[in-house]
């Protein structure tokens, strides 16, 4: 693969870019500080992405003003609400961050209009007109006023000049984009205003480009400014969005309209465009999820350049390295934009530059680490790299008393706590009792949209194979074992098994359980009941329905994926849009009460039954900790953990952050 497309350099207005791969701009919850800074977390954050080779960083969103639309603090960092604190940290950071030859953008943000949640907006809602609120539709927005859109204005430019004597290299405008306010400004679904800044699609801009003026006035024609720009919005009506390839009218911006802007922003003077598709209606487009396609955003930015001249930054899931180079080849783009692949891999520009393909750790595209976690009000991080955030307090260090450490299985915590005491310098044996490694990973996998899974898989064994980490497969440890090796330490990764059902029937043939029916144990037939709506049991379900299958779904609880671990809302919405698109029947409130022969008798809240005719039933309630060997051993074994499912049945992020946690501390 010829990777130097990648590493030629470019200019964003005056500013040469050492090479064609830019960090997108992601929310740094948790990392900023209350007086509206960067913390020395969000310092570091990005420092170790500069070290990694990117060539042009964009900062999370930062906001302009905190007054017209409060948010509690901390939250984000704002420029303007402590300017003398802003400029002390964020120097620093820009400062660090040039050291190792990467530029940075600060991205200043209008705000969130009617998709701020009412968890981090201290009062009601604003937009440009009195719209629902994307989170509580019974709340209505706040119509703007024109003097407080003015002051925003206003707010952009005293936040460029703190830019400038911060050092940074440029500003992105957050947006146009994901239907955040300035976005809204931009579609006429949500903008029913008469004033300058409503009417015909000019007029909607107005907004957009007075800011552009005002920074310009404010730091000079030549400091670059950069849109954050969404070609199309994908919104079918109000909290519905459109998935890939299915028909239906655009309420918001269509591609045509879309493509117009374009060419307003660039004739207005903007000096490069960081270009997607998507809105909250459609969430799954601007964070995509594993069930959207690599390089998603590809076949919409290819037109978008053969439309303007100025440069076009563009995400949208380019982490592999065959479709980032193909982005540039193929003119989609003139910048690849990296987000949760170097969240995965700070250091992926320089494995690509030095052709270590193999060393680059995937992206699940799961959320779980990272965007999720803003969510629950947690700091931002990553499920496969657990130092993402926190890279100076979670670094991994040599070990002056190296150890032996025997690692009983070989599923994901299991390969985890192997990479990472091995690269403290203990002697490690993993023993592994089946023919594979991979644990859960080898069903979890086998969906067409899980392939990230597997490669995750190869690259613990690439990792493993360097690191020269002794591997015994078809071996289990037994208690005799341990007592011939003499380990000083012990992990058991024993991992999880699925829970069996007690109800009448649940024996007979046409019965199986996800895994086994994942692993290809057992051929579902032509119509098939999964019961348990989890995320297991609903990907399942897609899986079989993609395959032609008839599904229903019988879940206990009210709506699918109400139990377990949180699943991340773009993830979720997508999943479930996919499930409607492929008729997969759905009962809530209901459980399985016997198994029949061609069926199952299903038993809702009131105790109402009836039958549901189908070929094969399949098994998603759950998980059991499989931790009878540690029990064996606890007692014994001075130095024993239990670590990922053998813990507790979670998800992938459980198990690398509870391996990692303790083989970076033995």
């Amino acid at each position: 693969m010829d990777t130097a497309l990648l590493f030629q350099p470019l200019k964003i207005g005056n500013v040469e870019i050492k090479n064609r791969i830019s960090m997108s701009p992601m929310d740094i919850y948790g990392l900023s500080t209350s007086d509206g800074g960067f913390s020395e977390r969000a310092i570091d954050y990005y420092v170790e992405r500069a070290k990694g080779g990117v060539g042009l960083i964009i900062t999370g969103l930062v906001k302009v003003e905190n007054e017209i639309e409060p948010f509690y603090l901390p939250s984000d960092p704002c420029a303007t609400y402590r300017p003398f604190h802003f400029i002390a940290t964020a120097s620093e950071l820009t400062e660090r961050v040039h050291a190792y030859g990467a530029k940075i953008f600060l991205q200043l943000t209008a705000g969130f209009g009617r998709v701020g949640s009412p968890s981090y907006i201290a009062g009601q809602p604003v937009a440009p007109s009195a719209v629902p609120n994307y989170w509580d539709p019974e709340v209505t927005c706040r119509e703007l006023t024109t003097a407080e859109v003015e002051t925003i204005v206003q707010k952009f430019g005293e936040a460029a000049k703190l830019a400038v004597k911060s050092g940074f290299d440029g500003i992105e405008i957050h947006a146009l984009h994901e239907g955040y306010l300035l976005d809204q400004f931009a579609v006429a679904f949500f903008n029913k205003r008469t004033d300058k800044y409503g009417g015909d699609l000019k007029a909607r801009l107005t907004f957009a480009i007075e800011i552009l003026k005002e920074i310009k006035r404010c730091t000079g024609k030549d400091f670059p400014v950069q849109m954050r720009f969404s070609l199309k919005s994908f919104i079918k009506d109000w909290g519905q969005g459109g998935l890939p390839g299915e028909e239906f009218v655009e309420r918001g911006r269509d591609l045509e309209e879309g493509l117009e802007v374009a060419r307003i922003l660039e004739q207005a003077g903007y000096d490069s465009l960081n270009a997607d598709v998507g809105s909250y209606e459609g969430w799954y487009w601007p964070h995509p999820p594993g069930y959207q396609e690599h390089g998603c955003y590809l076949p919409y930015t290819t037109k978008l350049k053969q439309t303007v001249k100025i440069p076009v930054l563009v995400a949208g899931r380019l982490e592999l390295p065959e479709i980032a180079v193909k982005a540039l080849a193929d003119e989609g783009a003139d910048v690849v934009s990296l987000g949760r692949g170097l969240l995965a891999d700070p250091y992926w520009p320089n494995k690509m530059l030095k052709h270590k393909l193999e060393d680059i750790r995937p992206c699940l595209g799961c959320y779980d680490g990272c965007l999720n976690r803003e969510d629950l009000f947690k700091p931002l991080s990553c499920a496969v790299n657990p130092a993402a955030g926190r890279e100076r307090q979670f670094e991994i260090q040599i070990t002056p008393k190296p150890k032996k450490v025997l690692i009983a299985g070989g599923g994901i915590a299991g390969l985890e706590a192997a990479r990472v005491a091995a690269i403290r310098g203990h002697q490690v044996t993993l023993y592994e009792k089946t023919a594979e490694l991979g644990g859960h990973i080898l069903e979890a996998s086998v969906p067409s949209f899980k392939r990230d899974e597997i490669r995750l898989l190869q690259w613990y064994k690439s990792q493993l194979a360097e690191l020269q980490v002794k591997i015994q497969m078809k071996q289990a440890v037994t208690p005799e074992l341990i007592q011939a090796e003499n380990p000083d330490v012990v992990f058991v990764a024993t991992g999880s098994k699925p829970i069996k059902l007690m109800i009448p029937g649940i024996d007979k043939e046409n019965v199986t359980t996800a895994v086994d029916l994942l692993l290809g144990r057992l051929q579902a037939g032509s119509s098939v009941a999964v019961v348990g709506g989890g995320l297991v049991g609903c990907e399942t379900a897609l899986w079989l329905a993609q395959a032609g299958k008839k599904v229903i779904i019988i879940e206990s609880a009210q709506e699918l994926m109400a139990a377990g671990q949180p699943v991340f809302h773009s993830k979720k919405k997508m999943l479930l849009d996919l499930l409607r698109l492929h008729q997969v029947d759905i009962l809530t409130n209901s459980g399985v009460a016997e198994v029949l022969d061609q069926g199952v008798v299903v038993m809702n809240k009131q105790f109402q039954q009836k039958t549901v005719t189908v070929d094969t039933v399949v098994l998603a309630v759950g998980f059991t900790a499989d931790n009878d060997l540690y029990r064996q051993l606890s007692a014994s074994v001075p130095e024993i953990y239990a670590i990922g499912d053998a813990q507790a049945p979670r998800n992938i992020m459980h198990a690398i952050w509870s391996a990692y946690e303790v083989a970076r501390n033995i």
